[in-house]
């Protein structure tokens, strides 16, 4: 089951936490859409490590990935597909949290 968050209250824990809230977030957003589409894809703690021990750069890829897993998830409710994942893959380069609150926002909409 997807929970539905506040994407304000997780941008502000974000900041307030000094990005401790925003991990727990990255882990959440992929266990979330891994649900949402259906896949067994690689779990939120190894997106975590594997950010992590390649300094940021892993992270590129699975914000282009996860963009296919939403586009995914919105077929399987019928809804039409954005094919946002070059967006979420820029957005990760340079403002990761915007990506991170678009992929909530469409998260929320799918759990609605």
């Amino acid at each position: 089951m997807i929970q539905q968050r506040n994407i304000a209250v997780c941008i502000i824990l974000s900041i307030v936490t000094c990005g401790i809230y925003g991990l727990y977030w990255l882990v959440c957003l992929t266990n979330d859409t891994n649900t949402a589409a259906g896949t067994e894809g690689t779990s939120g703690g190894m997106v975590l490590l594997l950010t992590i021990v390649t300094c940021n750069i892993y992270s590129l890829y699975w914000g282009y990935k996860q963009g296919e897993k939403i586009d995914m998830a919105k077929q399987k409710k019928g809804m039409p597909s954005s094919n946002s994942n070059v967006l979420y893959l820029l957005l990760c380069l340079f403002v990761p949290v915007v990506a991170w609150a678009l992929m909530q926002n469409e998260l929320n909409n799918l759990a609605a």
